[in-house]
């Protein structure tokens, strides 16, 4: 067992965990922020994307005692009070969603992406979009509202 303390949007908890505990597990089991979803536990899907540290990671292939101190984002945390996030709210008005499932892994790497892009200075073409959500898997929408609502958020942020 391990005891691990970190900060979770905004928050600093606690717990103590078997050392195989993985992220995704710590945060939907023990600190019931059910939004970082498991779809593959082979980090194929990308639908437990959180950022931790402020970069996008698969919270499925992490074990949480190795964030000892860190500071991990869900998206439960993108939200400013009862305002969305761009990205949030570009997804909802782009219609870059349908079942929900892919959604949160989605929106998490995409603020992670837009992020990077501005920092560098570099042009998010959609390209960049597409090749940049291959490791996060929507079966529902054929991907083109995804790049819609990224485009359009990337706007905005």
């Amino acid at each position: 067992m391990t005891n691990i303390k970190m900060t979770v949007n905004g928050k600093s908890v606690s717990g103590e965990v078997p050392d195989e505990t993985l992220l995704s597990e710590f945060l939907r089991e023990n600190l019931r922020l059910t939004g970082t979803h498991v779809g593959c536990d082979t980090s194929q899907c990308g639908a437990c994307v959180v950022h931790v540290n402020g970069k996008a990671l698969k919270a499925c292939t992490t074990l949480a005692a190795s964030l000892e101190g860190a500071e991990v984002t869900t998206i439960e945390g993108l939200a400013n009070g009862g305002e969305l996030h761009p990205m949030q709210q570009a997804f909802n008005d782009n219609h870059g969603l349908q079942c929900g499932f892919c959604t949160p892994g989605m929106i998490m790497t995409s603020v992670d992406m837009v992020n990077r892009y501005k920092a560098e200075g570099k042009e998010l073409t959609e390209e960049a979009i597409r090749d940049e959500l291959e490791g996060n898997i929507c079966r529902c929408t054929g991907y083109h509202n995804i790049v819609k609502s990224v485009e359009d958020a990337a706007a905005k942020m």
